[in-house]
């Protein structure tokens, strides 16, 4: 490869002749982590006690338990950190950041900090942190086998191309600050979807708020009024693959982001399952409107989980280990309804009544046929499970939006903070 006579080759790539190669140990006037004690904590301390696992997206987060401290404790084990300082988590999950703003904090020994001297810019260190090239440093440099921590030592040895000038720093911190901004404003755009549907959601499927046009009283039926129930076809992630009938893993019903599976669109990638249909009971095989639940979670909230199958091709698929089919006994349920009925507060209450189990809660299909639901009129299942769809498309969009706006910004860094791009 021949370089232009403007860049050069360095063990970070290729960067512009003028950048540098510096250690963060030259660019920080001081790197060190936090207290390696347990401090006194005080229910009514107004200091927070914080590891790495507050560090996220460059804030401080504090939770509900978060621990709290006193001020004569804070001022025992209080660190030098000032408006030049980032925090950074350091054991266990590696590479979390933080920028401190004079939070009332006190460090414990998962966080590190880096007062940043005055020769670079903060932002522009902040958003070099989040890099490949400084996090592949970060990941040779790791000790430990269950938990893996990152050394002092190690931050202090890892490079960075550093621009030649403040001025350039800054404003390649300035144009990807903008993007983070815009991340930021989508993210919670989209929380603020998420909680109005929720809101909405329990409103319209509880009955106590009606949409316009729609009055009378709804029904009370059980589960097994309304389906009868069978389970799947017992196979290992193991023995899944490209090729075969679709699949569905309950593995895959805990970790899916929306209530139901479009064969049609998603068949590709489905996970696949080479055997014989005849093999396959009938109650096993998923038909268009049935509804999968899982038979075994970790947590009380997993117990409920469950995908509604739209399947209008009738394409083979195959329901797997640890699921309940529930097939329709009755046409009582609109298909686009089934998505949403089985969201509501009282019947994720019911199954976590039902479950059974310590450390996995387990659920019967005999007692998943005693949960009961409010059946509103058929017409009136569909305006709501439209309009509940229609916010569900909204936040699909922000969240594409998300996305891409996510990897537009790692190309922004990557060009930018190797000087490919150069903006002055």
């Amino acid at each position: 490869m021949e370089l232009r006579a403007e860049l050069k080759k360095t063990d970070l790539g290729v960067l512009p002749t003028n950048w540098r190669e510096i250690p963060l140990g030259k660019i920080a006037s001081e790197i060190g982590d936090g207290i390696h004690s347990t401090p006194d904590y005080s229910s009514d301390g107004e200091y927070c006690f914080i590891n790495g696992n507050n560090l996220k997206d460059g804030k401080i987060r504090i939770f509900e338990d978060t621990k709290r401290v006193s001020l004569s404790e804070f001022r025992k084990h209080s660190k030098p950190l000032s408006d030049r300082t980032i925090l950074m988590s350091i054991n266990g999950t590696i590479g979390n950041i933080g920028l401190y703003c004079g939070e009332k904090i006190v460090l414990g020994k998962s966080a590190a900090y880096l007062n940043v001297g005055d020769s670079c810019s903060k932002m522009f260190l902040y958003q070099a942190l989040q890099t490949q090239v400084v996090k592949r440093q970060f990941s040779d440099g790791l000790t430990g086998t269950t938990i893996k921590n990152l050394g002092l030592n190690t931050i202090r040895h890892t490079k960075i191309p550093l621009p030649p000038t403040k001025a350039e720093q800054d404003v390649i911190a300035e144009s990807l600050n903008d993007v983070d901004t815009l991340i930021e404003s989508l993210e919670q755009l989209i929380t603020k979807k998420r909680n109005l549907k929720q809101s909405v959601m329990q409103e319209l499927l509880t009955g106590k708020r009606r949409l316009p046009g729609f009055s009378g009283d709804w029904s009370t039926k059980s589960m097994g009024d309304l389906f009868s129930f069978s389970g799947g076809l017992s196979a290992s992630r193991d023995q899944l693959s490209t090729s075969g009938h679709c699949y569905l893993h309950y593995g895959d019903i805990h970790g899916a982001s929306k209530t139901y599976v479009d064969v049609q669109a998603e068949g590709h990638e489905i996970p696949k399952l080479n055997v014989s249909l005849g093999a396959v009971s009938p109650h096993s095989l998923l038909k268009n409107g049935d509804v999968v639940f899982v038979d075994a979670s970790e947590d009380d909230e997993g117990t409920s989980k469950h995908v509604v199958i739209h399947n209008e091709s009738d394409t083979p698929f195959i329901s797997g280990l640890h699921t309940i089919v529930a097939k329709s006994k009755t046409s009582d349920l609109d298909i686009l309804y089934r998505r949403y009925c089985f969201q509501t507060n009282a019947v994720k209450d019911q199954f976590r009544f039902y479950a059974v189990g310590t450390k996995v809660s387990g659920i019967s299909k005999t007692n998943i046929a005693k949960i009961i639901i409010q059946v509103p009129p058929k017409y009136e299942q569909t305006a709501v499970a439209e309009l509940l769809c229609d916010i569900d498309t909204e936040m699909t969009l922000l969240e594409t939006k998300l996305t891409k706006t996510k990897q537009i910004k790692q190309g922004m860094m990557q060009e930018l903070l190797t000087g490919r791009i150069r903006l002055v």
